[in-house]
């Protein structure tokens, strides 16, 4: 099991490697992040974009380029359909968002002709390596869903388990989060998450443990759940996937993480496609790029077996 983005990236070089196929690459940071990516053993890339501005930044930033396939595209809405097409035809294993707005990449994602689209509602995760936490944790949904359905949570527990189980989790456990651990029918928060445990508990949800509602504390920390006489629930402060009400939630979470937790570590990825996506906002770092292109990587070998 993956505790870690060290653990998890040493587990990607130890894999086949894979290829990453990125839209409208002409972006430093995504540059930089793809560079290292090669260089560290975790991913080749096909480049799709303006190749003058793909190897401008890229002799800034001390790239060897001749590394790299680059695929010259001036528009950036016609780079994303060419750069989907590399992963939909199977000539490459992840996709990337570059400098390109999230509609128009979306619409890539989910071009009838050349995208990767499933039928099944898209979700985002983001796994977070937190100092003081012994484990990855992941949580869904952030960015993505903003009122998920209780049929959509089905899903999203579904991609999570999957992404968890591809990062060495043999049975990862699931906790629909609420302000409280029981349910209170003036609470519809708690109702949802006590019908997606009973769902889990009749065998509609497998291969993970669901329990809920759980407050945040007793979801993440055992001494919280002991105190708070969490000894006879499935979940006792070991939950490794956070399941959250709404997007709201999740977003004020994963932002108040990334903001005030000094050393922490974090990879997004859009899950709901035929193959990993890569989906990070242009004010992420490098290294979260790159810890975005190791879980993808490791997500696309699991989709092999």
């Amino acid at each position: 099991m993956s505790k870690g983005f060290d653990e998890l990236i040493s587990g990607v070089k130890k894999i086949a490697k894979k290829k990453l196929a990125v839209a409208n690459a002409g972006d430093r940071a995504v540059l930089e992040a793809v560079r290292d990516a090669e260089s560290g053993g975790i991913a080749d890339a096909i480049l799709v974009g303006d190749s003058d501005e793909i190897n401008r930044i890229a002799s800034e930033i001390g790239m060897d380029i001749s590394r790299f396939s680059v695929v010259d595209v001036k528009d950036p809405t016609e780079a994303s359909l060419r750069a989907v097409r590399f992963v939909h035809d199977g000539e490459a294993d992840m996709y990337m968002k570059g400098f390109l707005d999230t509609k128009t990449f979306l619409k890539s994602v989910l071009d009838k002709e050349c995208g990767l689209r499933t039928g099944k509602p898209l979700s985002h995760i983001c796994v977070f390596e937190i100092p003081g936490i012994d484990r990855l944790l992941f949580l869904t949904d952030v960015a993505f869903m903003p009122y998920p359905t209780l049929e959509d949570k089905k899903c999203i527990i579904g991609y999570s388990v999957d992404v968890a189980k591809a990062c060495g989790i043999e049975t990862p456990k699931v906790a629909p989060l609420a302000a409280v651990e029981v349910v209170n029918p003036k609470m519809p928060v708690t109702v949802e998450a006590g019908e997606r445990t009973r769902m889990n508990d009749e065998g509609e949800s497998t291969g993970c443990i669901v329990d809920g509602p759980l407050s945040m504390d007793m979801a993440i920390d055992p001494a919280a759940s002991e105190e708070k006489g969490g000894h006879d629930r499935k979940i006792r402060g070991d939950a490794d996937i956070l399941l959250f009400p709404d997007i709201h939630a999740g977003n004020l979470v994963y932002k108040t993480i990334v903001h005030t937790v000094p050393g922490v570590r974090n990879g997004c990825i859009l899950t709901g496609t035929k193959a990993p996506v890569v989906l990070t906002s242009r004010s992420d770092t490098k290294d979260v790029k790159i810890n975005s292109i190791a879980l993808a990587a490791v997500v696309a070998e699991s989709l092999k077996s």
